[in-house]
């Protein structure tokens, strides 16, 4: 017998291109961002997210990285101060808006592009 497959999650993956520097490399507006996108999407936060600024001697990587555990999954994000771009991964089992959580993160950190993927797991 096979069992009917069944949706545990969605996953919103962001690749965010000509960002607002300042923003990218400001660790209070990334706490910013994760706390109003929790309101926004109306998901629970375990705990104050991890927000810190590493990689220093890769220039590629060097910047911000962000992971907010929520209820129903994680928030995380990454922050290339050498391209301006923002890397940001939404997965949650209860559903979310994917459009409004796109449009809200493009807006806040000021890209000029977006680029988004769905997965549905």
């Amino acid at each position: 017998m096979i069992k009917k497959a069944k949706i545990y999650g969605k996953e919103l993956i962001l690749d965010l291109i000509d960002c607002d520097p300042k923003i990218i490399r400001s660790k209070k507006k990334i706490l910013e961002y994760s706390n109003k996108l929790c309101n926004l999407l109306k998901v629970k936060k375990y705990r104050k997210p991890l927000i810190e600024r590493f990689a220093l001697h890769l220039d590629h990587a060097a910047g911000f990285s962000l992971v907010q555990l929520i209820e129903s999954s994680s928030i995380s994000g990454h922050f290339s101060e050498l391209w301006n771009k923002a890397f940001i991964n939404i997965f949650s089992c209860k559903l979310f808006d994917d459009k409004k959580a796109a449009n809200f993160t493009k807006k806040f950190f000021k890209a000029k592009k977006i680029k988004k993927r769905i997965l549905i797991r």
